[in-house]
């Protein structure tokens, strides 16, 4: 966690603030290193201070070094909000109405509350070795879960038996646990990018949909995978090297200074010119680092380009409701020249049964 506070303290003249306040767990454990379910960080050009209650006091004593450690009541936001000075920079996207209605009447005389965006999530977006060595760890992990899940079958299985199996079978390997729950869905059930996994057991001659991620030392991973089953028919079969073609050709764009929008619209424009654009309805891909979904967006709105370090996610997919559903997903991360996949399952079309 070595000078992450400093590199933060660094951007409050940017919105000219004299002191941030972190609330958010996720980046409070990034800044600090700690895993309680209460604690927050204050950060001025001086000083660096976190903040916790008797409970996690031990706990913090090992895990927070680079921060002065300060016990305070069970009411943490109010005996932090006491302590804050001047102009006190605050995360509006995750702060509650209510949560400011409490900072505010607990803050002292001077005090101005000032919407700061996502100073953390800006540092959280560029990964250094630690990080990645974690998320190399956890993309093992899930690819030896789809080895499993291509050796062991799909055939006569249900949805939901795949799913905890791969969930098992990732624990097994050493992870914390999985990403997310993993989403596992065969034939029609595939065209719904988020489906829940059924009960139904998978029949042959389909198409079936697994994503899924592991987690280690807090850091995620994330896949896509698209399995057949048997022989499927023809039309399926071109839906899926389109989205492997298209999938092949964005990730081929990524790199550092590349645009993000303009990322996405390779994938998009190779699925449009086929005539399959409005069944790409969801962005081309998305930050992965301690949470699942992080900055920067890979999509049609998104701002800004990437930069080396970023690790995102490359997934078109295509959905046609009623009938199927293709997603092929790889977690890479951003280098000067290209990008680094730390997914390695093969991407042409595996059949099992």
């Amino acid at each position: 966690m070595s000078g992450r506070g400093d590199r933060l303290a660094a951007l409050l003249d940017e919105p000219e603030l004299d002191c941030l306040l972190v609330t958010n767990l996720v980046n409070v454990r990034w800044l600090t290193g700690f895993t309680g379910t209460n604690g927050a960080c204050r950060i001025t050009p001086e000083e660096r201070l976190f903040f916790t209650d008797f409970r996690h006091v031990d706990l913090a004593s090992v895990q927070v070094r680079d921060f002065e450690r300060v016990e305070v009541g069970r009411d943490l936001l109010g005996d932090v909000a006491a302590r804050l000075r001047g102009r006190a920079g605050f995360d509006d996207f995750d702060v509650s109405v209510q949560t400011h209605g409490k900072l505010a009447a607990k803050a002292g005389d001077g005090v101005e509350l000032v919407p700061a965006g996502r100073l953390v999530e800006r540092l959280r977006a560029v990964k250094d070795e630690n990080e990645l060595r974690a998320m190399r760890a956890a993309a093992g992990i899930a690819d030896a879960a789809y080895q499993d899940i291509r050796e062991r079958g799909l055939i006569g299985r249900t949805e939901r038996e795949v799913a905890l199996s791969a969930a098992r079978f990732m624990e097994d390997r050493g992870a914390e646990g999985p990403a997310f729950p993993p989403i596992v869905a065969a034939a029609a059930n595939g065209a719904r990018p988020h489906a829940v996994p059924g009960d139904a057991e998978i029949e042959a001659g389909t198409l079936v949909v697994i994503d899924m991620g592991a987690k280690v030392d807090g850091y995620c991973s994330d896949c896509t995978r698209t399995f057949a089953t048997g022989s499927p028919a023809e039309d399926l079969l071109e839906v899926y090297e389109l989205v492997r073609r298209a999938q092949a050709e964005a990730r081929a764009a990524v790199r550092a200074g590349a645009i993000c929008s303009d990322v996405d619209a390779v994938a998009r424009g190779i699925i449009e010119a086929e005539g399959h654009g409005e069944r790409f309805g969801h962005g081309l891909g998305h930050g992965v680092g301690l949470e699942v979904h992080e900055q920067p967006r890979l999509a049609r709105t998104a701002e800004g380009s990437l930069a080396a370090g970023n690790t995102v996610t490359v997934e078109p997919g295509i959905y046609l409701p009623g009938r199927f559903g293709v997603r092929l997903e790889d977690l890479v991360v951003v280098t000067e020249d290209g990008c680094e996949a730390l997914t390695e399952f093969p991407k042409e079309l595996v059949t099992v049964h």
